[in-house]
């Protein structure tokens, strides 16, 4: 028998895809959740290119054209109160509302990751100060709490994105410390203490691994409700300003018009209501896929 028969004659041993390439494959046969995750991108490229993609300034206006219906020639989705194009600004207003939807979630993410993690696995005096204070935000209802927060800092883009960021670090932080606490527990924990490992060593390799999943699952789940809190704030004056395009802003503007051109003025919810649909259905895609035993 010569080597090259020797060598096709020994078993193959399949090496472990992973438990990300199981999490993506079982993803991928969601036919649901795949098709949101294409509004999704198709939204984020509409956003990036909408320079290219919109047909005309989403700034200027002309009161010639003021609330022109849908359907209009030169003008496929209508104009808003001040003669400008409703398909343009809808366009470039995906920038604003996906930037304030998108950007809160991951630094709350890893803020309240931290700050969970620390008192799940210290626990004692560090968890009761952690938790404790966490639990003073609770006291308030998620929107008033941004508008409050909002209302404090001052309106405009950046303070929006901070405030809404504090709204979601609290219970990120609680599903945190609720996890790590668990983790800590488990048998394996305490042979890596017995066997003189540190603690940032048992951070890393067993408690991180265990417990950045469902807190990522949970914190995707947040962007749809961080993409309503933004276009409210905006709806209130409290975040984007006028003449920037974005979609809660453009909801208080086109709010008079409801009367004489309804489907203009609703669609800028429209929008919301799809974007926020798109990325439930994609959170709860997630949060299958990654449930190993379902």
């Amino acid at each position: 028998m010569t080597p090259n028969q020797a060598l096709e004659t020994q078993p193959v041993i399949a090496r472990s895809p992973g438990y990300w390439h199981g999490v993506i494959k079982r993803f991928s046969r969601n036919h649901v959740a795949m098709g949101a995750l294409i509004v999704i991108l198709g939204l984020i490229l509409m956003a990036v290119f909408a320079a290219y993609i919109a047909p005309a300034d989403p700034i200027k206006g002309s009161m010639l054209r003021r609330l022109k219906p849908i359907g209009t020639p030169g003008f496929p989705l209508g104009a808003d109160e001040l003669g400008r194009d409703m398909l343009s600004r809808l366009i470039y207003g995906a920038r604003l509302s996906l930037l304030m939807g998108l950007s809160p979630v991951p630094i709350a993410f890893v803020i309240g990751s931290l700050l969970g993690i620390t008192a799940g696995y210290v626990g004692g005096l560090t968890n009761s100060l952690i938790m404790r204070t966490i639990d003073v935000f609770y006291a308030f209802p998620s929107v008033l709490l941004a508008v409050a927060l909002s209302g404090a800092l001052g309106a405009g883009l950046t303070n929006a994105l901070i405030s809404i960021t504090l709204v979601f670090i609290p219970p990120i932080t609680r599903v945190a410390e609720s996890v790590t606490t668990q983790v800590r527990g488990l048998d394996y924990i305490d042979a890596a203490r017995a066997s003189g490992a540190s603690s940032y060593t048992i951070i890393r390799v067993h408690i991180l691994g265990n417990v950045l999943g469902p807190i990522f699952v949970y914190a995707t789940g947040l962007v749809s409700v961080s993409m309503i809190l933004a276009s409210g704030l905006s709806f209130l004056g409290l975040g984007v300003r006028p003449p920037d395009p974005e979609w809660g802003l453009m909801l208080n503007t086109l709010r008079t018009a409801i009367y004489t051109q309804p489907l203009v003025a609703a669609l800028p919810g429209a929008m919301i209501f799809l974007t926020s649909i798109a990325f439930n259905i994609v959170a709860d895609g997630l949060r299958g896929a990654m449930d190993v035993k379902s």
